[in-house]
């Protein structure tokens, strides 16, 4: 998906002789600073827990690109030297929640780790002015999509394989290795030891080799309208896909026509800075804060940053918890109406698959606004903190594995998959938000940071647009529905119509037959004289006729 906000990235791990790490740095408001590679097993710079961005070297430029799993272009706007590329003619357009991406499409040299392609295509943005905010300015110069290639334009827009994406030409390269990218994200300041973030392209992050023992999720299950709408999605577990702070399940049908039920479909995506879940899952984990308030301008819930809340997801029988650091974050200075500090609920707001609120990197579950999910494709969005984990003073909570399979040209059928492994320790968790945000006292259990009843939870207000825009994603994810319903109506008025012109020409058969059988019957009779014209009664005697006429005369 194309969403343009800090990124920050989630995903991939698989078993591989040949691969590389790809340096990244994590950027907040500091000026941005360049990681030189040292090694093949280069670390991660944080800074900030707001921004995860990679170098990549471009026709002899190097630029920082933000690392996205949800679209699979590369672009990229260089402030002051230019690459060496060659125009291919073809310009594109890729629109974002907070501005376009314009240009023309390039071929140049890209290298990205250990790795260097020729003639890759890129679109060069001439002009960054259409965006909210200056991107240089925060850190970053482009965006390198991490997606499969049907997920490109560029790759629709060019012919043969010139469009191939970055990933797909590396995996190329080496054909013996597995098609596959993992993601690990550091948290700074943690209270626990922090972990070294790194991209890793067919290899694994040493000490997490156990993630390909994990169950290995099907990305393709799910119904899928147009190619393009195909992401790295997983279903959850039936029932348990969300454990709510209360310990009970949250329960909210899925839109998704196709998904079994009890379930979510869910998409990993690092273009997402908050988790965006339904609004009811949303409401049913900070509506019954005490003090908790939805922030309608912003569209996220705030909540007392001593709050500690328990949740998890569940995929493949395995329940990752999410750390409470993540779930209520403190990162960006919030301030009630009082100027009280105050921390933001984890998940945040979409409109039309776009984050509304443009906060970098948390996870927090804030609730989706409207149809998002087009078509019906899924139910929410796991941004870049659930795989890696983001906020100050947390620990990651799951190192993610893509891999391609079938995706990548010349694979050799093998379904595309994700993999996840937790890293976040729910007793260590617990002790990191004592530490962090209890100054060392344990008073989770005290009364002031009780859940409330059921009853008096607290529902975020839904506009009259966004009831419009559900009623019409209602309608529209049911489409496969819709249109059986229509064809099957067309055919009874089509059977309907060839009925009547059948009954129809029975009758009207069986009218000609009478008809003919009426008249063979009158045709037998002889014919009748009852209306013949009077005659002279000497008609028949010629002779007599013309005496009497000669005795006339006479």
């Amino acid at each position: 998906m194309r969403y343009i906000i800090p990124l920050a990235l989630l995903l991939t791990t698989f078993d591989a002789t040949y691969g590389i790490r790809l340096p990244f740095e994590v950027r907040t408001d500091t000026p941005p600073s360049y990681i030189s590679r040292r090694s093949t097993n280069i670390g991660v710079k944080n800074l900030g827990n707001a921004q995860y961005i990679g170098n990549v070297t471009i026709g002899g430029v190097q630029a920082r690109v933000l690392l996205d799993t949800g679209s699979s272009d590369l672009w990229v706007n260089f402030p002051t030297t230019q690459p060496t590329s060659t125009d291919l003619g073809k310009s594109i357009k890729l629109s974002y929640a907070v501005g376009a991406a314009t240009g023309n499409v390039h071929a140049a040299t890209v290298q990205i780790g250990n790795y260097s392609v020729d003639n890759q295509a890129f679109l060069l943005v001439a002009d960054t002015s259409s965006f909210s905010t200056n991107i240089h300015a925060q850190g970053y110069d482009g965006l390198l999509g991490l997606g499969p290639n049907k997920g490109s334009l560029i790759y629709k827009k060019l012919d043969g394989d010139t469009g191939d994406t970055v990933l797909t030409h590396i995996f190329e390269q080496d054909t013996s290795a597995d098609a596959y990218i993992t993601f690990l994200l550091d948290r700074k300041n943690a209270p626990s030891e922090p972990f070294t973030g790194q991209l890793t392209i067919s290899e694994l992050v040493k000490g997490f080799e156990n993630i390909t023992s994990m169950p290995k999720l099907d990305v393709d299950k799910v119904n899928k309208l147009l190619s393009q709408d195909q992401h790295w999605q997983a279903i959850t577990d039936k029932d348990v896909g969300i454990m709510g702070p209360d310990g009970n399940p949250i329960q909210v049908d899925s839109i998704v026509p196709s998904a079994p039920d009890d379930t979510y479909v869910a998409v990993f995506d690092s273009g997402f800075t908050f988790n965006q879940v339904p609004r009811k899952v949303s409401d049913a984990i900070y509506g019954r804060v005490q003090g908790a308030v939805y922030d309608e301008k912003n569209e996220y819930w705030t909540i007392p940053c001593g709050q500690y809340l328990n949740i998890s997801i569940s995929f493949g029988g395995v329940h990752y918890p999410v750390h409470p650091l993540d779930t209520v974050d403190d990162n960006f200075n919030v301030q009630d109406a009082s100027g009280n500090r105050v921390c933001i609920g984890a998940v945040s707001v979409s409109f039309f698959g776009f984050v509304v609120a443009l906060i970098p990197i948390v996870l927090q579950f804030q609730p989706i606004t409207s149809a998002f999910s087009l078509l019906g494709h899924y139910d929410m969005i796991l941004g870049m903190s659930f795989p890696s984990l983001t906020s100050h003073d947390a620990v990651r909570n799951a190192y993610t594995l893509l891999d391609f399979g079938s995706w990548a040209d010349g694979a050799d059928g093998q379904k595309p998959y994700i993999q996840l492994a937790s890293v976040t320790n729910s007793v260590q968790a617990r002790q990191d938000f004592v530490t962090a945000r209890l100054g060392g006292v344990d008073t989770i259990n005290d009364s002031k940071w009780a859940l409330l009843p059921t009853s008096q939870m607290q529902r975020s207000p839904i506009s009259a647009e966004e009831k419009k825009k559900a009623y019409e994603e209602k309608i529209l994810s049911r489409w496969p529905y819709i249109l059986v319903g229509c064809l099957v109506g067309l055919l009874l008025i089509v059977g309907c119509c060839i009925w009547r012109f059948c009954c129809s020409a029975k009758a009207k058969a069986r009218r000609a037959k009478k008809n003919k059988k009426a008249s063979q019957l009158f045709a037998t009779e002889p014919e009748s004289t009852a209306y013949l014209p009077l005659e002279s009664p000497y008609k028949h005697s010629a002779g007599h006729s013309q005496s009497q006429f000669s005795l006339n005369k006479a």
